[in-house]
């Protein structure tokens, strides 16, 4: 904005220099040549602090130098306010002025100059004070569509952002309390039979408690402006799968990683983990206890995820819950594919391909 008032001042200050230099060549009192001046010039330093007003005491100004003779130019420094009035005054306030501005402008200029052609000068110094007016109010109009186009902009993104936050928490969740009912499920069957495996399950249930208040911790954080340690924690990705697999056999999964975690995009290396942990979770939920094979490869710029089961399977038709519709979102981000259904010789398979590009 610095740059801007400088221009200003700058504007302000050739215009003082210039009708300075027209009263000296015209027959019009020397009490009215520097305040003249001065009106027509200064007003046009704080236009952008007082728009209205200056528009008003400069058209006002060079009409009286025009009656007294003084004027030789084509009223540039009411254009120059006139910009100002329609980019930073509301329409309905600055209309007005304008309008009004218009006919005084032009008795001024028939009494004034002593012109043969009247109304071609009134229609063009007309046109110049409108076209002014019109130029700033367009650009108005232009900078209030691009305000709200921003705030559009930033909106999407923090409604994409929450539908994140929803996706991931309900990958938290689903996972983590399907383990403990699990577990807790087991204890309270072999509670007074065999202590030591209620124990062990209790334990389980106890770690995966504490390991999902981590973790929403640091989700919900970024809603929040507390700067906590777990809300920076790094969200989990492909070196957390090992814990994950430990986490399903606790639960009564055999679960086997057939391949070693490829080099992928972080992001795309979340995804992939949400994919495998939504898919575990499943199994952990509706197959349990049953095997799991877990395959991740990257064939030809795209990450394939397989997770087969020999489990039951699904009923048919299949149910679209949260947790595969998320799934669904997550591969159509990066305009992957992702396959779900019952296996030909049993148990269910998921299949995922999300392109790195």
């Amino acid at each position: 904005m610095s740059l801007l008032h400088a221009a200003d001042g700058l504007a302000a200050l050739a215009a003082v220099v210039v009708y300075l230099y027209f009263a000296s060549k015209s027959t019009a009192p020397q009490w009215a040549e520097l305040q003249l001046a001065l009106l027509i010039g200064v007003p046009l330093a704080v236009r952008r602090q007082w728009p209205l007003a200056v528009f008003v005491v400069v058209v006002l100004a060079q009409n009286v130098a025009t009656v007294l003779q003084i004027t030789l130019e084509m009223y540039l420094p009411s254009a120059y306010a006139a910009y100002a009035l329609g980019l930073l005054v509301p329409r309905r306030r600055s209309l007005p002025v304008l309008v009004g501005a218009l006919p005084v402008t032009a008795v001024a200029l028939v009494v004034g100059q002593p012109w043969p052609d009247d109304v071609g000068l009134v229609g063009a110094v007309s046109v110049i004070l409108v076209a002014s007016w019109a130029l700033g109010r367009a650009n108005r109009v232009n900078r209030a569509h691009r305000a709200r186009a921003e705030r559009e902009r930033a909106e999407r993104t923090v409604e994409a952002e929450r539908r994140r936050i929803a996706r991931e928490l309900h990958d938290v969740v689903a996972h983590s309390l399907s383990l403990i009912a699990v577990k807790t499920g087991t204890a309270n069957h072999v509670c007074a039979d065999l202590p030591e495996v209620a124990r062990d399950a209790l334990v389980v249930a106890e770690r995966t408690s504490r390991d999902t208040l981590v973790e929403m911790r640091r989700l919900l954080g970024v809603l929040r402006d507390e700067d906590h340690a777990a809300e920076r924690a790094p969200m989990p990705g492909l070196a957390d799968l090992p814990a994950l697999v430990g986490a399903a056999r606790d639960a009564g999964v055999d679960v086997e990683l057939a391949a070693g975690a490829p080099e992928l995009p972080d992001a795309v290396g979340r995804t992939v983990y949400r994919l495998v942990q939504e898919s575990i979770t499943n199994v952990v939920k509706h197959a349990a206890p049953a095997s799991c094979r877990v395959t991740i490869a990257l064939v030809d710029g795209v990450a394939v995820v397989e997770v087969v089961d020999d489990g039951p399977g699904a009923p048919d038709p299949l149910p679209q819950g949260h947790g595969l519709v998320g799934m669904r979102e997550r591969v159509a981000v990066y305009g992957g594919a992702l396959e779900t259904g019952n296996r030909p010789e049993g148990g269910f398979r998921v299949r995922a391909e999300v392109p790195l590009g």
